[in-house]
C-alpha cells in the first residue's frame, strides 16, 4: 500500500471527524422531569444549554425533590442526545466505544 494513499485517507478522516464535531455543536436535545415540570436542554457535545422550571416544582420547603428533578431531566437529555448521535453518525463511526456515546452502564 502506497504510503501516501494512507497519508491521504487519514487527512480525509480527520476533516470528516472535524465536520461531525461542528455539526454535534449544533444539535440539541431536551430532557425532562416530574411531567415536564423541568426541562433541560443540552447539546451535541453533552454542554447543558438552558434548563426551564415550572414554577409548580418551586417550593422552597422541597428543594431536595427539585435537585432530583433537574438530575433527572438532565439524565433523560443526555440519553437523547446520545441517541440522536448514534442515529446521525452510528455508520461513520463503524462501532467505535467513543466516550459520552456508551450510555452508563452499557460498555
Amino acid at each position: 500500500m502506497n504510503p501516501f494513499d494512507i497519508m491521504k485517507n487519514a487527512q480525509e478522516l480527520q476533516d470528516q471527524f472535524g465536520r461531525i464535531q461542528e455539526e454535534m455543536r449544533d444539535l440539541s436535545e431536551t430532557g425532562s422531569a416530574g411531567g415536564n415540570m423541568v426541562q433541560v436542554t443540552i447539546n451535541g457535545q453533552m454542554e447543558m444549554t438552558g434548563i426551564k422550571l415550572d414554577p409548580a416544582c418551586v417550593d422552597n420547603r422541597d428543594i431536595p425533590m427539585l435537585q432530583d428533578l433537574i438530575v433527572a431531566a438532565h439524565h433523560d437529555a443526555i440519553e437523547r442526545i446520545q441517541q440522536d448521535i448514534k442515529d446521525k453518525y452510528g455508520p461513520l463511526l463503524g462501532g467505535l466505544n467513543i466516550p459520552g456515546l456508551t450510555p452508563a452502564g452499557n460498555t
